[in-house]
């Protein structure tokens, strides 16, 4: 590994594996895509036609296809996963677009923890017996499961995570 430093102001493509990188502390395509699958189950085919880049320390942008030189531009993609902290957290859009493909650590909430949930209320939730840390947020509609944000689980409350720009306040749909 070399001395590159990261620099917060443009993208750089991830690199293949660890012992691709040039910047300490950056992930690699292989990270998140192990993260991903161990995490939530989302398999590798999922995610297989996309590219990964880093902007600042550890803010990883996701885009459909390649991308010849995206350093001088301002966003590629969207946001999709905080990786340099103790634990890697994914975003609400990440969770919105890919949370479909989730087979574990999926929680379905009620249409009245539902619309709390993406109203950023904290709730109790005792009766989850899954992992700790994050987890996509779900509420079944039309018939199917849809993601909605991300939640942390921690002693028992689901603490919602979703950002304030995104919140909204959603009728009880019983």
């Amino acid at each position: 590994m070399s001395d590159h430093a990261n620099d917060g102001g443009q993208f750089d493509r991830l690199p293949a594996t660890s012992a691709d990188r040039e910047v300490a502390g950056r992930a690699s395509r292989e990270a998140v895509l192990d993260w991903w699958e161990t995490r939530f189950g989302i398999g590798r085919e999922v995610l297989g036609g996309y590219s990964f880049w880093e902007k600042g320390a550890g803010k990883v942008w996701v885009f459909n296809g390649e991308a010849d030189d995206p350093s001088r531009i301002e966003a590629i993609g969207m946001t999709f996963l905080r990786t340099r902290q103790e634990h890697w957290k994914p975003t609400t859009r990440a969770a919105q677009r890919f949370g479909r493909h989730a087979t574990r650590n999926v929680i379905e909430l009620d249409p009245e923890r539902a619309s709390r949930f993406v109203a950023g209320e904290d709730q109790d939730l005792t009766e989850w017996d899954g992992d700790w840390g994050y987890l996509i947020a779900a509420h079944r509609i039309a018939g199917a499961t849809e993601p909605i944000g991300v939640g942390l689980y921690l002693y028992d409350e689901l603490r919602s995570v979703v950002p304030k720009g995104s919140r909204a306040d959603l009728p009880v749909v019983k």
